[in-house]
């Protein structure tokens, strides 16, 4: 039988044999031409396109629920496998669900009807979560069920979204949005918890694993539930002390954490400190979020920046980069130009966040240094994800 299957397996085209391949290889491409497209469009040479509420809130929706929900897509229909010893989505099945989530970039630019849009961006987060919950459900995988949870919330939160476009009220729109990234901050502190202690060992050769410290992990995940409800409800959206006490439990916890999984051996190993980089900037967005509402920092853009940019976007690129690496038998020796590729993503994320008040000139920066993040990312590891694992194994 198992034979059987893993020639059944090795009889898929690569590229659909795991959930990994097609999200993270498109997730990067989308990534590169949704800031350039983006950037052209700040410079006034693309006026004639007119999405759907504008293009603003194509911007807006679109980063984390096209170029985030990808790469996310791609890391759990992949890990699911080894969590649960249950195969993972590949095949017609995977192409599928990969279909979807084109049909959804693609509905931005040709003239339609909302509500089909909407169904079109609400199908994918939800079908995601469905074939994650049915895995990890089945599997009573009782420490993974925040995950298909959590996604699940991420569609509502876009959902939200859509229906503050269809209303054309923005304050929706980013309720929703807001809300959706502190989501997506949620599953960074789950995802983040335990692969970046784990690739720290590995990486180092270190003989003692970190000890989990699972109420850590729980605190952080209430506290950003409740800061998401909060963004979605609306009251986030305003200043209050009160409110500043989540973010600092937040930046409190995982403080702890990074100060306990640090080695001073990772400044050796790319593929480590562009993680602790990343999880530092999610750090910095809770911190900067409780500054904003104890009235110590006046634009909560830039915190919103932190986070999409120098967090998810720093973290995103780190993992793909190396769960790459692993799921096609390579060694965890990265291409050379991915070091520069982190080095460009987070000084982009600086330029964003702390230069951009003073110049608008930050801007097309950190546009140009993001898209070349990901470029430098396709250039090396797209023939890896069209191609067949290197061993000769299935996935």
């Amino acid at each position: 039988m198992l034979l059987l299957d893993r020639a059944a397996a090795l009889r898929i085209t690569p590229i659909w044999r795991l959930g990994f391949r097609p999200f993270f290889l498109a997730g990067a491409l989308f990534a590169m031409v949704a800031i350039g497209l983006w950037s052209v469009i700040l410079a006034g040479l693309l006026p004639a396109w007119q999405p759907p509420g504008g293009v603003l809130a194509w911007h807006r929706i679109e980063m984390p629920f096209g170029f985030g929900l990808a790469i996310v897509a791609g890391f759990l229909l992949t890990a699911v496998q080894t969590w649960t010893g249950r195969p993972g989505l590949s095949g017609r099945p995977l192409a599928g669900l990969f279909a979807l989530w084109c049909l959804g970039r693609l509905a931005w630019f040709v003239s339609m009807p909302l509500a089909l849009l909407v169904v079109l961006q609400l199908g994918f987060a939800f079908a995601l979560a469905g074939v994650l919950a049915r895995q990890i459900f089945i599997s009573r995988q009782k420490h993974n069920y925040p995950i298909p949870v959590v996604l699940g919330l991420i569609g509502l939160g876009q959902a939200l979204s859509l229906y503050g476009l269809a209303v054309q009220d923005v304050d929706l729109q980013r309720r929703g949005v807001l809300a959706a990234l502190w989501l997506i901050a949620a599953l960074m502190g789950i995802i983040g918890g335990r692969v970046i202690p784990f690739f720290t060992q590995r990486g180092l050769g270190r003989t003692e694993p970190f000890t989990p410290r699972p109420w850590q992990n729980w605190l952080a995940l209430a506290c950003t539930l409740l800061i998401a409800a909060s963004m979605a409800a609306g009251q986030g959206l305003v200043a209050r002390p009160i409110w500043a006490v989540l973010f600092l439990l937040v930046a409190g916890v995982q403080i702890l954490q990074l100060v306990r999984w640090y080695d001073h051996g990772i400044w050796r190993v790319p593929l480590l400190w562009s993680l602790h980089i990343a999880f530092a900037w999610l750090i910095v967005a809770a911190l900067g979020m409780a500054a904003w509402h104890l009235g110590l920092l006046e634009q909560q853009s830039l915190v919103t920046h932190t986070l999409a940019v120098g967090a998810m976007g720093g973290l995103i690129l780190a993992m793909i980069a190396r769960v790459t690496l692993g799921h096609t038998g390579r060694p965890l020796q990265p291409p050379r130009a991915i070091s520069w590729a982190f080095a460009a993503l987070h000084l982009g994320a600086a330029c964003r966040v702390l230069l951009a008040p003073f110049s608008s000139h930050a801007l097309w920066l950190a546009a140009a240094l993001w898209c070349l993040a990901f470029a430098l990312f396709v250039k090396d590891y797209a023939p890896m994800l069209w191609r067949a694992r290197v061993d000769g194994n299935p996935g």
